[in-house]
């Protein structure tokens, strides 16, 4: 029986499986657009655990599934309690006799990791608060779509360094990008991911560079990409955070910065007037729905 392929973070996979997927995903998207796709997933189920809420995680995955001629099966929070009514491996043994893949979104990294340790099925990241590999490949395909190519490109991330960001700067570093991070001090880059994400580019032609000036961060930068300073779970930190960020709003005038044709991205769901103006999610360099799209 040939091994499972488990996709719980982007660091994971080599330079040319990425790519490979990228070019998988231009392929599949071309291919709904001109009529439908091939149901290559006809009899497959994904069962997708949720631990927390979501619009765009259930609904692409929903609608991919869909698409490729497959189910796609909703477990809501309360369902489970994930490690609460029943402990990890558990949900992982219980579940891969019923379903072809589980498809998880939770808080705890750990147990993305335990669940992919104890299925017999594939299980990919919906998010955890280590990672957020999904949104790292809709954000290269979008850079791909946009700018033609990821390999070169200068991608400015300003704000909170979470999970996000980790995604993008591993994405982007085994693709040769020049990833910035602009973040505060005490909120930039776990020391194990910045060690990683810096590994990565110098094997494939990028580069990793932290600063705590959001003007030196999106200075010439071809994409700008921002995120929420408060994420959830992380409610307690709201006052604290909402003191130290506002200088990294992504604005008219930080965007004057960044070059003339420079896109701007969010992963969404955006708090407008806080990381992000009106004006500027709205402008037409913004990507952010062809990226929630993706």
């Amino acid at each position: 029986m040939h091994t499972k392929q488990d996709f719980l973070s982007l660091s994971d996979l080599t330079a040319i499986e990425l790519a490979n997927l990228l070019a998988l995903a231009v392929e599949l998207k071309q291919e709904w657009k001109s009529g439908g796709n091939q149901p290559v997933l006809k009899n497959k189920t994904l069962g997708m655990v949720f631990t927390k809420p979501s619009l765009r995680t259930r609904v692409s995955f929903e609608m991919g599934m869909r698409h490729l001629g497959g189910h796609a099966m909703y477990i809501s929070p309360d369902e489970i309690q994930l490690g609460k009514r029943e402990s990890v491996p558990d949900v992982a043994r219980v579940l891969s006799r019923y379903v072809d893949g589980i498809m998880a979104r939770v808080f705890a990294h750990a147990d993305v990791v335990a669940l992919a340790q104890y299925a017999r099925v594939p299980v990919i990241n919906g998010l955890s608060d280590y990672t957020h590999p999904c949104q790292g490949l809709a954000d290269l395909l979008t850079i791909l779509e946009y700018r033609g190519a990821i390999k070169g490109c200068t991608i400015a991330y300003v704000g909170d360094a979470n999970n996000v960001a980790n995604s993008l700067a591993f994405g982007g570093a085994l693709l040769g990008a020049h990833v910035v991070i602009g973040a505060p001090e005490g909120y930039q880059l776990r020391e194990d991911v910045a060690k990683r994400a810096t590994a990565l580019a110098a094997a494939n032609g990028g580069s990793l560079v932290q600063v705590t000036d959001p003007r030196s961060a999106v200075e010439g930068a071809d994409v700008v990409y921002t995120d929420v300073w408060t994420s959830m779970g992380q409610e307690a930190e709201a006052a604290q955070r909402a003191k130290v960020f506002p200088p990294f709003q992504i604005n008219v005038a930080l965007m004057a910065l960044a070059k003339k044709d420079a896109m701007v991205m969010h992963c969404l769901p955006a708090h407008r007037g806080y990381e992000i103006t009106d004006e500027v999610a709205d402008s037409p360099q913004s990507a952010l729905w062809d990226q929630a799209g993706n």
